[in-house]
């Protein structure tokens, strides 16, 4: 706003102080007056902002005016100064920014309701709540429409996100999607408007899901901090019930005995760090005995500064044997401080090959 201000008072000073009574203007008018003497001034003005039936009728406001002497546009800026530097607080207008604004605020419920209520507004662009929306939840919908319809839908997103959404459509389903992008240079806005607003229907009439993360990641995150023979347990329960989940699972499960396959060497002193001491010389001193484990643990000390390791091997030589419950709580916390650190973007796992 300082931005805005700053230019209409360059632009007022060639306008001179209204000497006379001005011209009594609609409020209609005085918006095309201001934004006619921005745009002489050449000043940028985000008009495609705007709703579009607003943008028509400013257009076709400017199309019917013709003269403003000088004293009723000085009475305009003036008039306009006033009304800017008056103002305290803006709010973002209507639904979808209220929504943006209020995001983590408000339940997913109430959000999902205020959304249909907007998809039914003639007002709202649907495109750009579609460009927001992750692939994971996009992509079903476009491999239930036609071809067509999906080379629209890539057409309209980002150049990013249609590339990602093709690499995740079948090969002869993306040759297709592909090749009707080329047949989309006579569209008309009405009927990309018109799929957009289908998608955000289709979007809106999904329930809302009450957990972010799919069931095979989150049964793999809670056996990765369980003793492994509750672990095994399970999976051999989880195979006789459904196999293929069982195998997502233990695909997903990430362990102790994982970590010279999906950490990277630079992370261990990440990782180390948010382990205390104690915790750490029983998680190691209990991988000895088993190769694995103890292989998992020979990577962690090789991987840190050559004084702690020689400090912890020290300590894991006069810790002796360990109870199987202390090493596996210990463990767990290993891969628990894993997960917090890849949860924060701090580092990022090497990703299994199926």
């Amino acid at each position: 706003m300082a931005n805005l201000l700053s230019q209409i008072r360059s632009a007022q000073m060639s306008v001179p102080s209204p000497a006379s009574a001005s011209r009594t203007l609609t409020a209609r008018e005085k918006a095309a007056v201001i934004v006619r003497l921005l745009l002489a001034e050449g000043t940028p003005i985000p008009l495609s902002t705007l709703p579009e039936h607003m943008q028509a009728s400013l257009a076709e406001q400017m199309g019917r005016m013709r003269l403003i002497d000088r004293t009723t546009l000085a009475a305009v800026v003036a008039e306009f100064l006033d009304q800017l530097e008056s103002v305290g607080l803006t709010f973002p207008g209507g639904i979808e920014g209220a929504l943006s604004m209020m995001d983590g605020h408000i339940s997913a419920t109430a959000a999902s309701r205020l959304r249909r209520l907007a998809g039914a507004s003639s007002r709202v662009d649907p495109w750009d709540r579609i460009a927001a929306i992750a692939a994971d939840r996009l992509l079903p919908l476009l491999e239930a429409e036609s071809v067509e319809v999906a080379a629209v839908t890539l057409s309209k997103l980002p150049v990013p996100r249609a590339a990602e959404l093709l690499a995740q459509m079948p090969g002869e389903r993306a040759r297709r999607v592909a090749y009707a992008v080329s047949m989309t240079g006579n569209v008309d806005p009405e009927t990309v408007r018109r799929i957009g607003l289908s998608l955000v229907s289709q979007l809106d009439a999904q329930p809302p899901r009450a957990f972010e993360t799919p069931p095979v990641e989150r049964v793999g995150a809670i056996l990765n901090v369980s003793s492994a023979q509750t672990r095994e347990l399970v999976l051999e329960g989880l195979a006789a019930q459904d196999q293929g989940f069982a195998d997502q699972v233990r695909r997903a499960i990430f362990t102790f005995a994982h970590l010279p396959a999906r950490l990277l060497p630079r992370d261990v002193p990440k990782v180390l760090r948010m382990v205390d001491m104690p915790r750490l010389v029983t998680a190691m001193a209990g991988a000895q005995a088993d190769p694995l484990l103890a292989e998992a643990a020979e990577f962690l000390l090789t991987n840190m500064s050559q004084r702690m390791s020689q400090s912890l091997r020290e300590e894991i030589a006069a810790r002796g044997k360990v109870r199987d419950k202390d090493a596996q709580e210990a463990m767990a916390a290993v891969i628990l401080a894993v997960r917090q650190l890849e949860a924060a973007g701090e580092l990022a796992l090497i990703q299994q090959e199926d």
